[in-house]
């Protein structure tokens, strides 16, 4: 079991705990888990720390309800530091923003291109005059999917003629209305990832 592979004394009864969002493994928070937090953790599967502030077990998420549901973790290789992948409800930061480590000069791509399916899938239902995205909505399945042949023969055609620039643009545009697309049929790029790791064994 997990809990009796951890180094306790090492630790000083204090684990360390590092925890990542598992769609985009951008680093959520740091805290601390004592054995009784831990415990809470693999039962509740929701993130459960000891607060060394007010020396009493804290569920993230207790009186916001922004939880950390438990997805997968691991110890490190010296059995003294656990990494969560957590599927986060919400802001993680007390802040408001995603992450307690908001503040750095580059985000990886794959945490923009969450944040942008994400904020595409905010628009469903809304005011068609308030975005591109909303009216795409509105027009329905029919019309995005068009939208979604004509980008992806303007994009075939520009590779074609080797332009580079107009191909990194037309292929942006692809990937924007396929994402429309997407979650127009309420499916997710990570269900697509999914079918890709099921081809290739993973």
């Amino acid at each position: 079991m997990l809990q009796t592979q951890i180094n306790w004394q090492k630790v000083d009864n204090l684990l360390p705990v590092i925890v990542q969002n598992v769609a985009t493994l951008e680093v959520l928070m740091l805290g601390y888990m004592n054995q009784e937090a831990l415990d809470k953790t693999l039962s509740e599967r929701k993130v459960t720390f000891f607060s060394r502030t007010k020396q009493r077990l804290w569920t993230k998420g207790e009186s916001s309800g922004n939880f950390l549901n438990v997805v997968d973790m691991s110890l490190d290789c010296d059995n003294d530091t656990l990494l969560i992948l957590a599927d986060p409800i919400g802001p993680t930061c007390h802040t408001g923003t995603d992450s307690c480590f908001s503040h750095l000069s580059v985000e990886p791509d794959w945490i923009f291109f969450s944040k942008l399916e994400s904020l595409i899938a905010e628009r469903k239902g809304a005011d068609p005059k308030s975005s591109y995205t909303a009216y795409l909505y509105s027009r329905g399945t029919k019309y995005i999917a068009q939208k979604v042949g004509e980008e992806g023969v303007e994009t075939a055609l520009a590779a074609t003629v080797k332009d580079r620039n107009e191909t990194i643009c037309e292929a942006a545009d692809l990937a924007y209305h396929l994402t429309v697309l997407l979650q127009d049929a309420n499916l997710s790029w990570a269900e697509v990832i999914g079918k890709l790791k099921e081809r290739h064994g993973e």
